[in-house]
């Protein structure tokens, strides 16, 4: 595996920081005809098992352009992890994260929990959450390349699923200030502490940078907004970049997409930026969310 953001990587691409016509070139096609709204993102299916090659086709169109997709089954929600795995194999990602809140099939059920390993999370409360891409904490040759959330039920109020394309969120640092993008591409920009839990080490201290070029090209950032639990470099360009950051993804913008999965909807994308509002259950019908974490680019090559 190279080492993100080194050697050949650099050469002639237009997410690094001195390589200005080259962005300035993919960042003009890459707002040209952006989606306008959430709706713009969603493709309807069928039968999630067996995509027909329009459904593909569509899907993908839209996964090139904003990193991230919405799918819509026609029928009602089944709770199965099945279909969001069968539509993961046919968008070519297959290696699952099986992190320790997984459950054995490598897929996560996210839903409030009170008790055990996934009480002390906030993803398993009612709490919103901040600004993040998943696995962030992960180490750099095991990233999270790509996820799928598929809704089975929703929150009764509540729990709207907030979206940023990180390429997006790229252009708008760097044009803000191109040494922004200098500082978070350093190898020690960020770090997330180890984590102990019961006297024991579940994870050691990771560092590395927040914008990753990978060996294909492509864009990847690891990142999270909380305030506690993560030490950024300290040096003032790093720390005027990561309070810029901050500031554009809470600030409005045309390009930010919010709402709720429907059940029977689910978010695939490129691991982009994503939030979460806090919610309120319902006792009758709790929600219950399916994640599946991928080290796996989506292939659109099929």
């Amino acid at each position: 595996m190279n080492f993100p953001n080194s050697g050949s990587d650099r050469a002639g691409s237009p997410f690094y920081y001195d390589n200005e016509t080259a962005f300035q070139q993919w960042k003009e096609k890459k707002l040209s005809d952006y989606p306008k709204s959430i709706k713009q993102l969603v493709v309807h299916v069928n039968d999630p098992r067996a995509l027909s090659l329009l459904e593909r086709q569509q899907l993908q169109s839209i996964l090139l352009k904003a990193n991230m997709v919405i799918y819509d089954i026609k029928g009602k929600a089944e709770e199965d992890k099945l279909i969001p795995e069968k539509i993961g194999h046919q968008m070519g990602i297959h290696q699952l994260d099986k992190n320790e809140c997984a459950d054995e099939d490598g897929f996560t059920s996210i839903q409030v929990v009170d008790e055990g390993l996934h009480a002390i999370y906030i993803p398993y409360s009612e709490k919103g959450i901040n600004w993040h891409t998943d696995g962030y904490y992960n180490r750099l040759s095991e990233q999270i390349y790509s996820m799928i959330l598929h809704c089975v039920r929703p929150a009764g109020e509540g729990g709207e699923n907030q979206l940023w394309d990180h390429e997006i969120a790229f252009i708008m640092l760097r044009d803000e200030n191109p040494d922004y993008i200098k500082a978070m591409m350093a190898p020690d920009a960020m770090t997330i502490p180890k984590n102990i839990l019961d006297g024991k080490l579940v994870r050691p201290d990771r560092t590395g940078p927040v914008f990753l070029i990978t060996g294909e090209g492509r864009l990847h950032m690891r990142y999270t907004a909380r305030a506690r639990n993560v030490i950024w470099k300290d040096d003032e360009l790093t720390q005027k970049a990561q309070q810029a950051l901050r500031e554009i993804l809470n600030s409005y913008s045309k390009y930010m997409f919010q709402g709720k999965l429907k059940a029977g909807q689910g978010l695939l994308c490129n691991n982009v930026l994503h939030a979460r509002t806090a919610f309120k259950d319902d006792k009758e019908s709790p929600r219950l969310l399916y994640r599946g974490r991928y080290y796996d680019k989506i292939n659109f090559s099929g």
